[in-house]
């Protein structure tokens, strides 16, 4: 038979309710702390999750929802989510759309199975409204991470795009430069149309031209895009939206014999790894990925403990981040 909590408690000389105390994290004497972990190491002790899920009609796990396990953007965010789920004394387990399940609301099935206590939604994809809507209507504990759309009734967190690219907007204005081009991204993501919104409504600001190419995120894309550009009229600074696509725009830039910042100035969004070690070090915006998954996981825990039963809805701030790219005019 496998060994019990009486068991171990016996073998340590101590009490069964100590043991528990000992197995749920909380502290005990030193000396009895050692004698626990002796004993659960030679009888081989492991704990009986289903019963201890019967007894506190908890599973102690919540579910990580994912569109694509591979992002490297996502990492941080699960960082956050896990530190968080830790200190509650959770598990997380992760579901990917590309080999789980086929799309995020029938993930529900997990909270309706009593599989998990709650789920995190992690996804920076344009999300359907009737999909958000089943989910808020579903009255278990839910926090999105990404794109939340027009229902007020469910909680999420996301960067605030709108003011990254508007801060970056500022910073070129206040370099001198009035003739600042964009590159957008593509439709499918969710922050493509607030990152244009934040550009287009601060260029209006400053009774500034648009003037907005397209890309779908890549570096290729970037190059094209910046190809593009140069067919379109005259500018002194360009916006990319992502850095990947400043990337490949700092490429076509420098093949027709220009440099960046003494001919123009370059800026990207993401802050990923690579855009230090350009040439020149890229100007960019640092997105609060760990952060995010902090809050995620403490709105969903709230839910969980029943501390919280209105809806939040949160914009992180993102940071410029200054480097190389760009100079006064």
């Amino acid at each position: 038979m496998n060994p019990t909590i009486h068991d171990v408690a016996r073998l340590a000389n101590t009490s069964k309710s100590t043991v528990s105390r000992f197995l749920n994290g909380q502290p005990v004497k030193k000396e009895t702390e050692q004698a626990l972990k002796n004993a659960i190491k030679e009888l081989n002790y492991h704990r009986n999750v289903n019963a201890r899920r019967l007894v506190m009609h908890k599973t102690q796990t919540i579910g990580i929802v994912v569109d694509d396990i591979s992002n490297y953007f996502y990492t941080p965010v699960f960082k956050g989510i896990e530190r968080i789920a830790k200190e509650k004394g959770h598990h997380c387990i992760f579901y990917s759309l590309t080999s789980n399940i086929s799309e995020e609301v029938s993930s529900l099935d997990f909270l309706y199975e009593g599989q998990v206590d709650g789920l995190i939604f992690v996804s920076f994809l344009k999300r359907k409204e009737e999909d958000l809507k089943k989910m808020a209507e579903s009255g278990y504990p839910i926090v999105l991470v990404g794109h939340a759309g027009s229902l007020e009734e469910i909680d999420s967190v996301d960067v605030d795009n709108v003011y990254g690219i508007s801060e970056m907007v500022k910073y070129l204005y206040r370099l001198g430069h009035r003739q600042i081009a964009y590159i957008s991204g593509p439709d499918h993501l969710s922050a493509t149309k607030d990152r244009l919104e934040g550009y287009e409504q601060t260029m209006a600001e400053f009774n500034l031209d648009i003037m907005v190419t397209h890309s779908d995120w890549s570096n290729e894309s970037g190059y094209l895009a910046m190809n593009q550009l140069f067919e379109m009229g005259d500018f002194t600074a360009i916006i990319s939206s992502n850095d990947e696509t400043a990337i490949g725009a700092l490429k076509a830039i420098q093949e027709r014999g220009y440099q960046v910042p003494i001919d123009f100035s370059l800026t990207g969004f993401d802050d990923i790894a690579i855009s230090s070690w350009t040439y020149p070090a890229l100007t960019t915006i640092r997105q609060p990925f760990e952060a995010m998954g902090i809050k995620a996981a403490e709105i969903l825990f709230n839910k969980i403990e029943k501390k919280q039963f209105s809806s939040e809805r949160h914009l992180l701030k993102p940071k410029l981040v200054l480097r190389d790219s760009c100079r006064k005019i």
